[in-house]
């Protein structure tokens, strides 16, 4: 638990573990306490009660040796832009009593090109390899990972997964923060959902998603049928029996549901809604994912979950 002044909990009885050789992601909104239980788990931070054991042993008691096996990237790094690529590594591997040569931790990252680039002069995506490059210059047995593609482009990211995909491939240990749900879906074997402090789901993403009840997500987007009534009320009410149909979310005019079938389910629910008057102004399907999860087990969207924190 960690609690700050003004009675403020953080983080609520939030229990973990992460076995040795996987990815495991923290998954949430922002503001969910992310962020905060893994700079506990790193020794930035101290818990205000509860007990944590980082590769078989507790901050407190023989650190310079635990710190020597772990790396860390936080979410936003700032290093010296006057400086090139190489010589930031080989600064960084002079921390650590065995670790990676500059050049090897270079090629992990694909910045050869950059080796003798300033840091200056790197573009975002490169300054974020760079920055798990500074992670890996170690070579940690486990890496900590808060956020590390927010702001990137979609290739940037997907550079970023193949480094850490690569990374677990030798028997490495990760664990990340994320409210990207593709991201986690991607990288981890497992994920805790966390929500307000507290794990709410805990499992591999194909396991969250089958307690969906459903693989598919039907969308539709209707009209209303002249009672006055709101058109996604109606709709609701009218498949929410409807064999194969397992979920129905309502947002004014949109209706959601997950579905074993979709074949066999979307004719009834067709003919469903045409028999109260509603008309399918749209229609898409797309696989489940653990979005749905979180919007299941929440009522809301990680968007709505992240305005909720601007507007407190």
């Amino acid at each position: 638990m960690k609690s700050y002044r003004g009675g403020v909990q953080a983080v609520r009885g939030l229990d973990l573990e992460v076995y040795e050789g996987e990815c495991f992601g923290l998954l949430g909104p922002n503001g969910a306490g992310k962020t905060t239980t893994i700079e506990i788990l790193e020794g930035l931070l101290e818990p205000t009660s509860g007990e944590v054991h980082v590769l078989g042993r507790s901050w407190g008691s023989r650190e310079r040796e635990l710190r020597g096996r772990i790396g860390i990237s936080l979410q936003e790094t700032k290093l010296p832009e006057k400086i090139t690529v190489r010589e930031i590594l080989r600064l960084f591997r002079s921390f650590y009593p065995r670790g990676l040569e500059p050049d090897e931790t270079i090629r992990l990252v694909g910045l050869e090109e950059k080796s003798n680039a300033r840091v200056g002069k790197l573009s975002g995506g490169q300054k974020q390899r760079l920055a798990i490059a500074c992670a890996l210059a170690g070579d940690p047995d486990l890496l900590f990972l808060d956020e590390p593609t927010t702001g990137l482009d979609p290739h940037a990211r997907r550079q970023l997964w193949d480094i850490l995909k690569g990374f677990k491939s030798r028997g490495k240990t990760i664990l990340l923060t994320t409210h990207y749900m593709d991201e986690a879906e991607r990288l981890c074997d497992r994920v805790a959902i966390v929500d307000r402090g507290r794990v709410i789901a805990l499992g591999s993403p194909p396991e969250l998603i089958a307690s969906l009840g459903g693989e598919h997500v039907i969308e539709l987007t209707l009209e209303g049928n002249g009672s006055g009534a709101a058109p996604g009320e109606v709709a609701g009410e009218a498949i929410r029996e409807i064999p194969g149909v397992s979920a129905v979310r309502i947002e004014g005019k949109k209706v959601s549901l997950t579905a074993c079938e979709p074949h066999r389910a979307i004719p009834g629910i067709l003919e469903r809604l045409g028999g109260n008057g509603s008309a399918v102004s749209g229609l898409a399907m797309r696989h489940a994912s653990l979005e749905d999860v979180f919007v299941k087990l929440t009522g809301r969207s990680i968007e709505e979950a992240d305005a909720d924190v601007l507007a407190s």
